[in-house]
Formats: structure tokens, sequence, C-alpha cells
């Protein structure tokens, strides 16, 4: 079985909290915003958000597109896609118009979809 390797946001403008950064608080993004440390609050983006392997949310997100790799507890708006990778542990509940899981990845919550 052919691995998948985590993909590295491309756009032109983006954010990144490194990991081993703690932010405590809530976050707003209007650009792609890469999460590989910890946030504790809320965060809402534009655009996508990408929580890497080492990277922790407890709080709820708003955003466009989700990939996750790491950790999330809390709830998930988002209007386009969420995807969980099989590395990723998800505890909450999500509100999406599309979901991708991955086999491996842990989601304990409930799903609902926007209607079209």
């Amino acid at each position: 079985m052919a691995k998948i390797k985590e993909a590295i946001t491309t756009a032109n403008t983006h954010n990144v909290l490194a990991s081993g950064t703690r932010i405590t608080g809530d976050v707003s993004a209007e650009e792609d915003f890469r999460i590989d440390g910890a946030i504790e609050g809320t965060v809402s983006c534009k655009g996508k958000i990408i929580v890497g392997n080492s990277g922790e949310i407890t709080g709820n997100m708003t955003c466009a597109n989700i990939e996750i790799w790491g950790h999330m507890t809390g709830n998930i708006s988002c209007t386009e896609i969420v995807v969980l990778r099989a590395s990723s542990l998800m505890e909450g509940d999500i509100k999406t118009r599309a979901i991708e899981i991955e086999p491996g990845a842990r989601f304990e919550g409930s799903c609902s979809m926007y209607k079209e």
C-alpha cells in the first residue's frame, strides 16, 4: 500500500504556527493556516486549515476546508470539505458539505451535512 505524504500549503500567502508554540485565545485568519503547535481557543479561517502531526487544537473551528493530521478536541463548522488523515484524532461534532476519513483515523462525535 502506498504511503500518503503530508501536504505542505503552497498558496501565495499563509500563516504558520510552528511546533512548540502555544496560543491561548481566539485566532482569526484571512488566508490558509498551518498549525503544528497548540491552540486553546476558537479558530476562524476563511481559507484552508492544516493541523499537522504535532498540531493540537482545543476549541471550535470555523473554516472553508480543513485537513487534520494531529489532534482536535472541539466542534468544526466547515463550508467545503473536512479530511481526517490516518494519524488524526478528532473528538467533537462536525458540520460540513463533504467529509473524507482515512482508515486509521479516529473520530469520536457526530457529523451532519449542509444541504445543497
